[in-house]
């Protein structure tokens, strides 16, 4: 009989996220401060337009004000960053981003760096991730975060085990190789990018593998030891529809893992909301600076 791996249910988890964070959604608005989400889109891309109304329609399921900004490709970039000290004064906005990628001719640092820390709902500002590089509370970023939250709600253990995370981006790899080191997750971690001779030595030693490297089908069955656990995060989108970057015979290697959709993809929109309302607690003086969680359960 074929081994088949146990997959890892993104979307259920999203789910139990969101059911969570409606009552403290409702604590809130019952002291007047409902979160808002804010998202300013910049051009007509497809699949920037269809993250963008989803993640609004994960607004609207747990009761969250939704507040969207849409600007013309031929936006400038003064415009955009107009758009943005906007949202940093809106009272009724506890958090908003800039999706990305931008056109070319904006800058996408310079509009990052113009969001206030304090209302960075993707945890992408440089303040935030030198936060996280010091061991000091803020907003993390949504998809490493998402992916911690589901290897902890899936028990996949953590504490001494070995990771090997492909893909040295700044949005996914970097960020989550310093969120598996610190005392709280006591992971060693193994970071492999393009450069990296080898890659399959070190996930063949891995407990978990993560791919974020955006290559369709990169990770193969033998690269796997079997029995480790394996998320697929980077996803390419062709003809033949949406391939993850672990191939899917990976299955009958792997103990656990997660398919190109419903794994991570949903738990990112999760903590993205997850970000939104502990801004917005923190914002009401339910948190202090220091007291600002760190994981979707930990204030629920």
């Amino acid at each position: 009989m074929r081994h088949s791996a146990a997959v890892i249910n993104g979307s259920l988890a999203a789910q139990e996220v969101k059911c969570e964070l409606a009552g403290r959604i409702d604590r809130l608005a019952g002291m007047g401060q409902r979160p808002g989400l804010g998202t300013i889109l910049v051009g007509d891309d497809p699949a920037s337009r269809a993250y963008v109304a989803g993640k609004h329609r994960d607004c609207a399921q747990v009761g969250m004000q939704s507040i969207q900004v849409e600007l013309p490709v031929d936006t400038t970039q003064e415009q955009v960053l107009a758009e943005v000290a906007r949202l940093n004064e809106d009272r009724e906005c506890s958090g908003f981003l800039v999706q990305l990628p931008l056109p070319s001719h904006i800058d996408m640092r310079v509009v990052l760096e113009a969001i206030d820390p304090d209302k960075d709902a993707d945890g992408l500002h440089p303040t935030n991730l030198g936060r996280l590089l010091l061991g000091r509370p803020g907003t993390l970023p949504c998809t490493p975060r998402g992916i911690l939250e589901l290897l902890r709600r899936d028990q996949v253990p953590i504490t001494g085990k070995q990771f090997c995370v492909i893909g040295c981006g700044t949005t996914v790899g970097r960020p989550l190789g310093l969120m598996l080191t610190r005392p709280t997750e006591h992971a060693t971690v193994t970071l492999c990018h393009e450069a990296t001779v080898d890659v399959a030595a070190h996930t063949r030693v891995a407990d978990v593998v993560i791919a974020a490297a955006g290559v369709a089908h990169l990770v193969k069955p033998h690269w796997i030891k079997p029995g480790a656990t394996v998320l697929s995060v980077g996803i390419t989108r062709t003809v033949e529809g949406v391939l993850g970057d672990v191939h899917p015979d990976v299955e009958h290697v792997a103990g656990k893992w997660t398919r190109a959709t419903g794994g991570v993809g949903p738990m990112t929109r999760a903590m993205l909301l997850s970000n939104v309302v502990e801004l917005a607690e923190r914002s009401a003086g339910l948190w202090g600076q220091d007291q600002l969680p760190q994981s979707a359960g930990s204030a629920s």
